[in-house]
């Protein structure tokens, strides 16, 4: 009886383990530039792209992105332990050691950058890993502590799945991929600054020089319409240059009408509640649109 219970013992130990190894590799976020990867995939190709080639660079772009989120965790421990939204976190609560979530890390991204290299093609490994140093190093070491302006500038690391997943299909840059890239770009400062504004005092207490700490909450509102009003004009190109057609005109034109009313009501209303709207709403808004832009891609195909 008391081996079975210390062999249960022992059984739930490394599930809860592997469960705090797999939350650390931030899987939500992961999946979303996962997708934005694959929508490059299919952009770059007339039709549907072989799917063993994109089923390969999926999962490598996906592992290093994973190994850019453990990295983050473990660079921001301190600062997690100290924030209501992120206390409980593995590696801040010490479920995870240090040595483990390192090693767990550059495992992933050393296996994610060997399949991109051998199975896939050497430029998209090399610009997946640059992508990695941006945000674990880049953004969350430098820009995070450094400058109000972290998540624009650091923000470029993100916005970088299309582009990858682009270039895994065809080897090349195409400057249609880099409007997707834009799009992305433009989308993280109203996207990131809205949940900045809900946790405002969170990160006001560990000393991180966000938008609204440093220059206010009148300030950052008005960052926000006017950075969802560049979206707005951003989202425009790929119909301009003749990348996308009406389904995805109509659909991003109302998707950031949408995004616009939530930006507007968040500048102009005391309710703290509509922050955290605006920030759930804002990630419906990506993944919509890039659906959008897939299912016009094969609409245009087919007629």
């Amino acid at each position: 009886m008391a081996y079975s219970n210390t062999l249960t013992s022992s059984f739930n130990s490394f599930s809860g383990l592997l469960k705090d190894l797999y939350e650390i590799t931030k899987p939500k976020v992961v999946f979303m530039l996962v997708i934005t990867a694959i929508v490059g995939m299919v952009l770059a190709q007339s039709g549907w792209p072989p799917l063993d080639l994109l089923l390969v660079s999926s999962i490598g772009i996906g592992l290093l992105s994973a190994a850019a989120a453990a990295m983050n965790h473990i660079v921001d421990q301190k600062i997690d332990a100290k924030m209501a939204r992120t206390y409980n976190r593995p590696i801040a609560k010490g479920r995870v050691t240090n040595r483990l979530a390192i090693i767990f890390s550059f495992s992933l991204a050393a296996f994610g950058f060997a399949l991109l290299y051998a199975f896939v093609n050497p430029l998209t490994a090399w610009l997946t890993l640059a992508s990695l140093f941006g945000y674990a190093v880049v953004y969350t070491l430098v820009l995070k502590r450094l400058t109000p302006q972290n998540i624009v500038i650091g923000g470029l690391a993100g916005a970088m799945p299309p582009l990858l997943g682009w270039v895994s299909m065809t080897g090349d840059l195409h400057p249609n991929a880099f409007l997707l890239v834009m799009i992305i770009f433009t989308w993280t400062p109203p996207h990131f600054w809205a949940l900045a504004i809900h946790r405002r005092d969170d990160y006001a207490r560990v000393n991180i020089p966000m938008l609204p700490v440093t220059h206010g909450l009148a300030f950052t509102k008005n960052s926000i319409v006017l950075y969802t009003v560049l979206l707005t004009l951003v989202c425009f190109l790929p119909y301009l240059v003749a990348m996308s057609g009406l389904i995805y005109l109509i659909s991003s034109t109302i998707l950031n009408l949408l995004f616009l009313k939530y930006a507007w009501q968040l500048k102009v209303s005391e309710d703290k509640k509509i922050a955290m709207d605006t920030f759930k709403f804002s990630i419906w808004h990506l993944l919509i649109l890039f659906v959008a832009l897939l299912v016009d891609h094969f609409y245009i195909i087919r007629f």
